[in-house]
């Protein structure tokens, strides 16, 4: 006899609600297993007790309730892909059943963990741990990752006949020859060829950075002269990928006579340098053979990301020394305060910590590489699976970005500066308590850094949290201007004004108060570019204008070789 279909579609009801309740169980399950010494830091829990993952009752309760709900809602309506999410809004996704269907489980599901993530009863710092494992977890199984579910790859491979499946095939094989995802088409780029192409010379080298002094195009330029401090986890032409977006010609542009630190990318005779190596032999350095190339008494200094940090440490060396040789500082971008780390908060614990100072505290190096694949799992989507899904699933290759391939040239640490830096400011945040850190033979006090700053966050930025980056204005004790800008840690601060994009807020009284939100609630939005407005800023504290010099260098400090130096080209 035929079952009729009513009889039909409720016994289909009635499994498919059984299996939904199934999943709900092991959901539960798996939160409550999870080693919560493995999550972040990445290390075993060192024979401790695992702690148990409990749940508030009437939360946990709600969500099921919500999940059966939106499960049967789901059946009801035909399971239809969701188009909120731009990994399945394709049309393809819409059109095939099964990828229409694994889909809207997949979101359900994602939306569940999350909510499970945040109904666990536990400090903030371990429910932070759970929701960014839980957040890689779902990245990591999203039906778009698979070919098995992919709509859109499956058809282009019948479109291409195959074709798509061979190229991503042979995007796979190079891109496991040379390490990393491929993020852009980087063949199309060569360093002092299309990106970091203003002109310039080397004009002084050691073994931690090249000085890079660039050519004036102006007439005139200020007496003061002005240096940047990029990261030394990245690679200096962040700062000067192409001439229209470039920060480094901006600042020569309008009249400074501009230097930048090239960073070394390190080697094994570099694994014993410590971070007092490169306040004292780069930072401290770079300062001092600036003033003797120019004869300034004074310079103007820029720190970027922890080239920042670095740059804060520096200026406290010299202050305890009794030294004052910078009149303006800049800090883009950069924690000194490491009270609000954000995400980067899930890896810093005591036994992540001892564990590099074992591994690598005396010497050593952290690969590139390992830096690079972690600042991309901050974001799985839009730095991993995305490429992933495009370049093995799809046969694509990615368009050409200068930003992208700038962030595929990755540097390596020496393990002893690294261990320090993740001790005295992750975890410790010692630099805020004066006297408390010792560097280069100081007992090094913030408050003793005592000058004009000009201080920008990025509203978006998941690696120096915007008020992270606030929380400076209330460490320096001179006269501070604050700017947030919109969007995240790099594409905030390579926003030239010609490109008119974004926007940037100010507070035209001044005033910082203690939190970035109150600042905010008196601040007011400017289209376009803060660069116009630290332009405006930086030319106040720049002195009088003199005659540009002719050649590069001074005395004994010559044109080594053109910009932008041999350093940046070694690869990790």
């Amino acid at each position: 006899m035929t079952q009729n279909a009513p009889d039909f579609l409720t016994q289909a009801a009635q499994q498919f609600q059984q299996s939904m309740t199934e999943n709900w169980s092991k959901a539960v399950q798996s939160l409550q297993s999870m080693d919560l010494g493995a999550i972040g830091s990445g290390l075993p829990a060192s024979g401790a007790k695992k702690p148990e993952i409990h749940f508030a009752p009437e939360k946990l309760q709600e969500l099921q309730q919500q999940y059966l709900h939106d499960a049967m809602g789901m059946f009801s309506n035909g399971m239809s892909a969701p188009s909120s999410d731009k990994r399945f809004s394709g049309e393809a996704w819409g059109s095939n059943p099964l990828a229409a269907y694994s889909a809207a489980v997949y979101m359900l599901n994602a939306r569940t963990m999350m909510g499970l993530a945040d109904a666990v009863e536990s400090d903030e710092k371990t429910r932070s741990r759970i929701r960014f494992a839980v957040e890689q977890w779902m990245a990591a199984a999203a039906p778009s990752n698979f070919m098995a579910f992919n709509a859109e790859a499956q058809k282009k491979a019948i479109e291409t006949k195959g074709e798509s499946i061979a190229k991503g095939i042979q995007n796979l094989v190079h891109d496991l020859r040379q390490g990393h995802v491929s993020m852009t088409d980087e063949s199309l780029f060569e360093v002092g060829k299309n990106v970091a192409t203003t002109e310039g010379a080397v004009v002084f080298e050691n073994a931690f950075f090249q000085l890079i002094e660039y050519k004036p195009l102006t007439a005139k330029v200020y007496e003061k002269p002005f240096l940047m401090v990029p990261p030394c986890i990245n690679k200096f032409y962040i700062l000067d990928l192409q001439p229209e977006n470039s920060l480094v010609r901006y600042a020569v542009a309008q009249g400074h006579r501009t230097f930048v630190v090239s960073w070394r990318n390190p080697d094994a005779s570099m694994a014993t340098a410590t971070w007092d190596d490169y306040i004292e032999q780069a930072v401290i350095k770079a300062i001092g053979v600036t003033q003797e190339i120019s004869g300034s008494d004074t310079i103007n200094a820029l720190g970027f990301c922890v080239g920042g940090t670095m740059l804060g440490t520096a200026l406290a060396v010299l202050a305890a020394r009794g030294e004052k040789p910078v009149a303006s500082a800049t800090f883009l971008t950069s924690l000194l305060d490491f009270t609000d780390t954000g995400i980067l908060d899930v890896f810093i614990d005591d036994a992540f910590v001892e564990y590099r100072e074992k591994e690598m505290g005396k010497g050593g190096l952290m690969k590139g590489q390992d830096l690079a694949s972690t600042f991309s799992f901050l974001r799985p989507n839009d730095l991993v699976w995305n490429y992933v899904v495009g370049n093995y699933l799809k046969g694509e290759t990615p368009p050409p970005f200068d930003l992208l391939y700038w962030n595929s040239d990755s540097t390596n640490l020496p393990g002893p500066y690294y261990a320090w830096y993740l001790r005295n400011t992750y975890l410790e945040n010692n630099l805020i308590k004066p006297g408390k850190a010792i560097v280069c033979g100081e007992k090094i006090d913030l408050n003793a850094v005592d000058m004009p700053v000009y201080i920008y966050g990025s509203r978006e930025d998941h690696i120096v949290p915007i008020g992270g980056a606030y929380a400076s204005t209330q460490v320096l004790p001179g006269k501070k201007r604050f700017v947030m800008g919109a969007s995240g840690h790099i594409a905030g601060v390579i926003n030239p004004p010609s490109k008119n994009k974004r926007s940037h807020w100010i507070r035209a009284d001044g005033k910082l108060p203690k939190s970035q939100a109150t600042w905010l609630e008196g601040a007011t939005e400017h289209p376009g570019s803060w660069w116009t407005d630290w332009s405006t800023w930086l030319k106040g504290n720049a002195g009088k204008q003199v005659a540009a010099p002719k050649t590069y260098g001074k005395g004994k400090y010559k044109a080594a070789m053109p910009a932008p130096g041999s350093y940046v080209k070694a690869k990790a």
